[in-house]
């Protein structure tokens, strides 16, 4: 789980890089651009996960005011739904209806829906409320007797929920609050979700990988038909549970930017994308690559780098309102909505494998590093499958269909 470490500024390249790579806890960073950021959530107490959201907090990020559609007089910073669905090739205007994302937090944010009314309407998007059926917020027993509130943890869900509506803004939106940030209780949530029909379920938190994993794996996260999506982490080179479960989709992390290419953006490897082997889950039979015996993380990514992050509306407690934010908590939920663009999983299949069956309707990436490994793949950006970016990012929603 996470440790706790005294506050950090980094002021050069290479020192940030170290920091990135560090181990999780640390009250504040840099990216490798000298943009200071902090962990939204507390470092957890022994047998806890952890968020992985990081909010900018000094300096300006690349991807400041990237949005050509921003009309308020304080407009937010970070990329938007424009941005983000032109980068990804999403279908969004005419795909997601009917679907529900599912998001799994611990604790409660009492003003998410207010706060996702108030980043859709920035937007330009149409409400999603409980009033029309579009969201829908309950505890991890599926009522309303939620947690306690958290204001870190309310800052995941905001960052979750607006990167949901981003790229799918058609899709219904299932908010499920553990009681706490065990596994025992997200694991709950995640059973909750599917039994409340969610096809896609975004987890974006993480811990120490331990022997008690594949009891999770078969009590929480074995769900055919289901596709479910988990942060890789945000300390660089090393795995987290349960990014590292065989059931699920691992999402990395890149760094996101304009180009002059025909695409019109690149991707790199964000050096602090989580990847490399795991010690407990086994490979699943259709990842193919030699450097693990075991489970390789990731499979997919896309961007999570605070230096070119997301805009972010949330106000519960310490919040600001407008903010910035990155972290593969960032990537975690727009690939569980891409996957809803994409429609329904079939009944029985494993949506984890379906980016592994359409490598060629990905974009690769093929530069950056998240760490030391020996010049592997597992650190570094190559052609073809690494570990930080997985086999790539969205180009368009075939490679996240049967």
């Amino acid at each position: 789980m996470r440790r706790t470490a005294s506050l950090t500024t980094v002021a050069t390249l290479a020192t940030a890089a170290l920091a990135l790579a560090a181990p999780v806890g640390q009250a504040a960073q840099a990216t490798s651009h000298g943009v200071t950021v902090a962990h939204a959530c507390a470092a957890p107490a022994k047998g806890q996960m952890a968020c992985n959201a990081l909010q900018v907090t000094g300096g300006t990020p690349k991807s400041a005011h990237a949005e050509s559609d921003l009309t308020a007089a304080a407009a937010p910073s970070g990329y938007g739904p424009a941005s983000l669905q032109a980068a990804y090739n999403l279908p969004s205007a005419t795909g997601g209806s009917g679907q529900t994302v599912a998001i799994v937090d611990a604790y409660d944010d009492p003003n998410a829906e207010a706060d996702l009314a108030v980043y859709r309407s920035q937007y330009g998007l149409s409400a999603c409320t409980t009033a029309n059926g579009c969201f829908k917020k309950v505890d991890q027993n599926g009522g309303t007797s939620y947690p306690r509130g958290d204001s870190g943890w309310a800052e995941e869900i905001s960052l979750d929920l607006d990167m949901v509506s981003a790229a799918c803004p058609n899709c219904k939106i299932l908010l499920v609050e553990a009681s706490s940030a065990s596994m025992t209780n997200l694991g709950t949530a995640v059973n909750t979700a599917v039994k409340l029909g969610a096809k896609f379920v975004s987890n974006s938190y993480g811990g120490s990988e331990s022997s008690s994993d594949s009891t999770y794996d078969s009590s929480y996260f074995n769900h055919p038909g289901v596709a479910i999506t988990v942060s890789s982490g945000d300390n660089g080179y090393g795995t987290e549970y349960p990014a590292a479960s065989p059931y699920v989709t691992a999402v990395g992390g890149t760094s996101l930017s304009s180009a002059s290419n025909s695409r019109g953006w690149t991707d790199s490897v964000w050096s602090g994308a989580g990847s490399g082997c795991s010690k407990y889950s086994a490979k699943p039979s259709w990842q193919k690559d030699t450097g693990c015996a075991m489970r390789t993380v990731a499979d997919v990514s896309a961007v999570a780098d605070p230096n070119t992050g997301v805009a972010v509306y949330d106000t519960y407690r310490t919040a600001t309102g407008w903010m910035v934010f990155g972290g593969t908590s960032a990537s975690s939920p727009l690939i569980a909505a891409t996957y809803a663009l994409g429609g329904a999983p079939s009944a029985g299949s494993y949506p984890a494998s379906f980016p592994y069956a359409h490598t060629s309707a990905l974009y690769d990436v093929t530069s950056g590093s998240n760490g030391s490994c020996g010049g592997s793949y597992l650190c570094t950006g190559t052609t073809g499958y690494d570990g930080p970016s997985g086999l790539g990012v969205p180009n368009g929603t075939a490679a996240f269909t049967g």
